[in-house]
């Protein structure tokens, strides 16, 4: 079993930055991916960003530009740095990780952290 504990998130202006971090334990080997998803009210859970441990990047195409994704393998843990934020960046993101090279790839979900970007 995997556990990922989030932090920071919370509520910033239109235009200003903040920082997620993730912190992954358990059963964590070969490669693997981790990232956030978002969800706003009414709609769908969105890809927000992720990175392999091989170091490869995907982001959403709402946050291509303003977010970066990074982490640190040694710790198991993912960093994401939110700028030029929006008001429609505001929901509950959740982090994740996905040992791809498991048997049927499982994932795994952080309790999810909210952002409001509201003035």
């Amino acid at each position: 079993q995997v556990q990922l504990v989030e932090s920071g998130g919370g509520l910033v202006q239109p235009g200003g930055s903040l920082r997620l971090s993730c912190a992954a334990s358990g059963s964590i080997a070969g490669v693997n991916v981790m990232g956030w998803h978002r969800q706003a009210p009414g709609k769908h859970r969105e890809l927000v960003a992720r990175i392999s441990n091989r170091g490869g990047t995907d982001y959403g195409d709402a946050v291509k530009g303003r977010f970066t994704v990074s982490r640190d393998n040694a710790k198991n843990t993912a960093i994401l740095q939110m700028s030029s934020l929006k008001p429609e960046d505001t929901g509950v993101y959740y982090c994740h990780l996905q040992l791809v090279g498991a048997a049927g790839a499982p994932t795994f979900w952080g309790q999810g952290t909210q952002v409001t970007v509201s003035s």
